[in-house]
């Protein structure tokens, strides 16, 4: 059985938040607090360590005592550049992501992955969730994967691809459905901030 102590968490802050107006989206208020300490409460207790990948703010991400990362290509290269880095640094066989601006994310995300990821044999388990109407979304910045799939992904990357769906499908990948759609909302405008507050409170 796959431990905490055998997971490392990276969590993405590194991208460019143009719709939030290019603020850094982990050091939002929520609940007036940065956002991204929503996040670490969440993540502590499933992972061994943490680890930020940041492109700017770098010392107030570093103020939480966790390494801060910085993409190794200079263009926001979107979250597998931050998966790339956060593996290079994974000291732990399996590394857990999560983005910085989801304040709400499962309290049994690393559990439940890491039951299927065993069960089948899986190389990389991605979320999804399920909406009050059915329908089932991918989350796939939300992912457990193996420590060992860092060569795969460098080749995948250096073709110039970064789009995270079609590197899983290189992969033995598999999801786990969550039910609480609420878990994975994260926050791209004002009025989702505002709107996420309410529901958390």
């Amino acid at each position: 059985m796959i431990t905490a102590n055998q997971i490392t968490g990276l969590i993405l802050a590194g991208g460019r938040a143009q719709r939030m107006g290019g603020i850094d989206k982990g050091l939002i208020p929520f609940h007036g607090k940065p956002m991204i300490e929503s996040t670490i409460t969440r993540l502590k207790p499933q992972v061994s360590t943490i680890l930020i990948n940041a492109n700017r703010s770098i010392t107030k991400y570093a103020h939480y005592g966790y390494p801060v990362l910085m993409d190794q290509t200079p263009d926001f290269s979107g979250p597998l550049a931050g998966f790339s880095i956060g593996i290079k640094h994974c000291k732990t066989p399996y590394l857990l992501t999560s983005p910085c601006d989801s304040p709400l994310l499962p309290m049994d995300l690393a559990e439940k992955m890491a039951v299927e990821l065993e069960d089948n044999n899986l190389e990389l388990v991605f979320a999804s969730s399920k909406e009050a109407d059915g329908k089932i979304w991918s989350q796939p910045v939300f992912c457990l994967m193996k420590n060992s799939l860092q060569d795969s992904l460098d080749a995948f990357l250096s073709k110039g691809d970064l789009k995270i769906d079609r590197w899983f499908k290189e992969l033995r990948s598999g999801t786990v459905i969550f039910e609480n759609a609420q878990a994975f909302a994260n926050v791209n405008t004002p009025e989702e901030l505002t709107a996420l507050e309410k529901v958390s409170s």
